[in-house]
């Protein structure tokens, strides 16, 4: 038991508490209710909205096509039809427990007993103590709150660096350099998302975001952020350059949100530790979305174990194992990851992982800015980047699916579809 005084509580309370009121809480509510549960759920978070999609905040949202009330997930009266008390506005700060139970307490005072307990805390921005980070104009993007202000700034903005080659950044940077604006990306590693994609993937998007006139720096290394009347007016880089700025926004990633596992004495590494079926360390208590540390569903051999996954499709997939698990049901998360990202004009689709990979083959020319990148391991395709190749995605997604094998001396034949190339499965050799 973490803490003291929860048996009194706990003997007495029902029902489901989910912390996290995001795609992943939102998902194991309704999930909840899918399998047949009749006991209380109460969804908690801190945001004033209702839940939302987070993915649009930086591209429709910014563009103003949407708000974060044409974002939600649900309408108010889905909750109350299945008898989910949404709570907005509250964060969570303490959370006592036991095997039968516990009470969580907000920061208000606001106490919420539970039977069950689910984490789907999400993550936070990884923040970097620049000098003149504090500047009117230095900007994060998490959530609807911080895509309102940055849409504000960019709105009279004429000069606009971002900090950070990931998937966030360069989507806002396309989409504000579509607006006409001057852009500057600043990233500190040699290539662009290099965690996420081969060399060719990313080679490929720092010329296309040149072509389209933005100005990439590799190994670019930020000193501090300049100002004048409080407000930024520049970058200033290791190698002496100023780059002139009226909006910076700063994606260099983001941090599980840990500290109420580690109340509980979670196992934690990066992010809240859980088995395949959402479990964390305590036998008790359920995790799912950015916050959870999960065995790779899709590990071959010279792969990762465990990882990490900030998708839309993993929370949503684990979130429905977590709620089985909650309900005693066997479930295991089994699902071939996947992932997107649409900067402007191209849209990125990703299938599969593809860490431990020892072939990549390139189906297609980047250069017509529709192609794939299919990765290899033992003979084996376990991953693919598509670029405006939506087929591919889509054949390369059923294929990890169903076992099938797709042969490396044919995958680079646009002369058929990649489903026309498949062959039934084979063996990965462990260790090869």
């Amino acid at each position: 038991m973490t803490g003291t005084g929860t048996s009194a509580h706990a003997s007495q309370a029902r029902g489901t508490l989910i912390i996290g009121a995001c795609q992943a809480g939102v998902q194991l509510a309704s999930s909840l209710r899918e399998l047949g549960d009749t006991e209380p759920i109460v969804l908690v978070g801190e945001e004033p909205h209702a839940p939302y999609q987070r993915p649009p905040l930086s591209k429709a949202f910014l563009k103003g096509e949407a708000t974060a009330d044409s974002l939600t997930f649900r309408t108010h009266e889905f909750y109350s039809e299945h008898n989910i008390e949404l709570v907005t506005r509250e964060r969570i700060v303490s959370i006592e427990r036991d095997a039968t139970g516990g009470v969580a307490t907000a920061e208000s005072g606001r106490r919420f007993e539970f039977a069950r307990l689910a984490l789907t805390t999400g993550a936070v921005p990884r923040q970097i103590p620049f000098e003149g980070s504090e500047l009117e104009g230095v900007s994060y993007l998490r959530t609807a709150t911080d895509a309102a202000l940055l849409e504000q700034r960019l709105a009279t903005a004429s000069d606009v660096v971002v900090v950070g080659g990931g998937f966030i950044g360069l989507e806002v940077a396309a989409g504000v350099r579509a607006a006409g604006k001057t852009v500057t990306v600043l990233e500190a590693a040699p290539r662009l998302v290099g965690r996420a994609v081969s060399e060719a993937t990313s080679a490929f998007y720092l010329a296309a975001h040149r072509r389209r006139g933005t100005r990439v720096v590799l190994n670019a290394q930020v000193v501090r952020f300049l100002g004048q009347h409080d407000r930024v007016t520049g970058v200033e880089l290791g190698s002496g350059d100023v780059i002139p700025s009226d909006v910076v926004l700063i994606g260099v990633g983001v941090i599980p949100r840990t500290e109420l596992a580690e109340q509980l004495g979670l196992v934690i590494d990066n992010g809240v530790v859980v088995d395949a079926s959402a479990l964390c360390s305590d036998g008790l208590t359920v995790a799912a979305g950015d916050c959870a540390n999960l065995p790779n569903p899709s590990l071959t051999p010279g792969g990762i174990p465990r990882l990490r996954l900030e998708s839309v499709q993993n929370a949503v997939e684990q979130a429905k194992v977590a709620a089985a698990t909650l309900l005693g049901l066997p479930a295991e998360y089994s699902t071939v990851p996947w992932f997107w990202s649409d900067q402007a004009d191209l849209k990125l689709q990703i299938a599969g992982l593809s860490g431990g990979h020892d072939q990549i083959i390139l189906r297609g020319d980047p250069e017509t800015e529709k192609f794939s990148v299919l990765y290899y391991r033992a003979g084996q395709l376990i991953a693919a980047d598509c670029v405006n190749r939506p087929l591919d995605f889509i054949a390369v997604r059923a294929m990890l699916h169903s076992g099938q094998h797709l042969p490396a001396d044919r995958a680079d034949d646009l002369s058929l579809p990649l489903k026309k190339l498949f062959l039934p499965a084979v063996p990965v050799l462990i260790g090869k």
